[in-house]
């Protein structure tokens, strides 16, 4: 085993502080991510800087009537607090989605936004990677790759980003809460990650030192019914293959609002701006549902394995987007 320091900080100040001191450090919250590729050496810190007392770990009511959930608040406790599932129902749906029991109950919200690809040939140090090694090659692009990228990817990276809970962040318009050497900063969801162009060893945005402290729900999508739907392999404890979240208001029989995000077909949570766009003033009708998704699909690149992806994401789109609109219309659950 390679050694490693190992430092618990009792502030976020203390935590940047104990980063910045040690070369090769690492942030360690639930380790459902990185202590899994720190046995495979695929992760290989000098130092963890354990942030698991800082006080981030509660969910609160801002005075605009946003949400706040901290870094550290378990996915457990994120998905079954009231007024996570009460105001930002999709949000609720995504984290239950992803993994098992035993691990959402390890898994940190801060945690989450930061685990990395699930792509085989990132895990494995005998095959080359981009992301892993830069200049190595992507094993995946001419080898196994029915999982991975139909949208945005890049010659240097075609892996897809696995959080669920990511998705549907995106969709409710919230920002991810920085802190870091520069000081405090938030980031919209939605440009927090990054797409792989020649850079795919980046994942986020996020700067060196910096820590993720929290997440902020905005209000202004509070109560609008929302929705976060999941296919994969299997019933359980699988990532997606294909996902979306959808967010929906209604007004005077004409689309007010609409918010879209697709998972696992991209390196990030993938914002559909261009169905949103599409949708925004349109009856809610089957037609204008599949004219949007058509529209955003439309951009995507399969590769020999993968084409599935593109119809089985357009239908599930398509689905929660009339489920939601009978919501709406009838106030039945989605």
């Amino acid at each position: 085993m390679k050694e490693f320091a190992y430092v618990r900080a009792g502030s976020v100040e203390e935590a940047t502080s104990a980063y910045a001191s040690h070369t090769g450090a690492r942030y360690l919250g639930g380790g459902t991510n990185l202590v899994d590729l720190m046995k495979l050496g695929v992760e290989t810190p000098a130092a963890l800087i354990d942030v698991t007392r800082l006080p981030l770990d509660t969910v609160e009511e801002l005075p605009d009537g946003a949400l706040r959930v901290g870094a550290t608040v378990r996915n457990s406790d994120l998905a079954a607090h009231p007024l996570v599932r009460d105001r930002y129902p999709a949000l609720s749906q995504a984290v239950l989605a992803g993994a098992s029991g035993q691990l959402r109950n390890a898994a940190t919200t801060g945690g989450n936004l930061l685990q990395r690809t699930r792509c085989p040939y990132f895990q494995d140090l005998s095959k080359p990677c981009n992301k892993r090694e830069p200049g190595s090659g992507c094993g995946a692009r001419d080898g196994v790759h029915r999982d991975h990228a139909v949208l945005g990817h890049s010659a240097q990276c075609i892996a897809t980003h696995p959080s669920d809970m990511a998705v549907a962040l995106c969709a409710l318009d919230g920002r991810v809460e920085l802190d870091g050497p520069e000081g405090a900063r938030s980031v919209a969801a939605a440009d927090f990650h990054r797409l792989p162009g020649d850079r795919p060893e980046q994942d986020t945005e996020i700067r060196p030192g910096e820590l993720v402290t929290g997440v902020v729900l905005p209000a202004a999508t509070a109560g609008l019914p929302s929705a976060y739907r999941k296919a994969r392999d299997r019933a359980s404890y699988a990532f997606a293959l294909a996902s979306v979240a959808v967010v929906l208001r209604l007004e005077d029989g004409v689309i007010g609002h609409a918010g879209l995000a697709f998972g696992a077909l991209a390196h990030r949570p993938w914002r559909a701006r261009r169905a949103e766009e599409a949708l925004l003033g349109a009856a809610p009708t089957l037609a204008a549902f599949e004219h949007a998704v058509d529209l955003e699909l439309s951009a995507a690149r399969p590769l020999r394995d993968n084409a599935y992806k593109v119809p089985l994401a357009r239908n599930l789109a398509v689905d929660v987007l009339s489920r939601l609109t009978d919501t709406a219309l009838t106030g039945r659950a989605a």
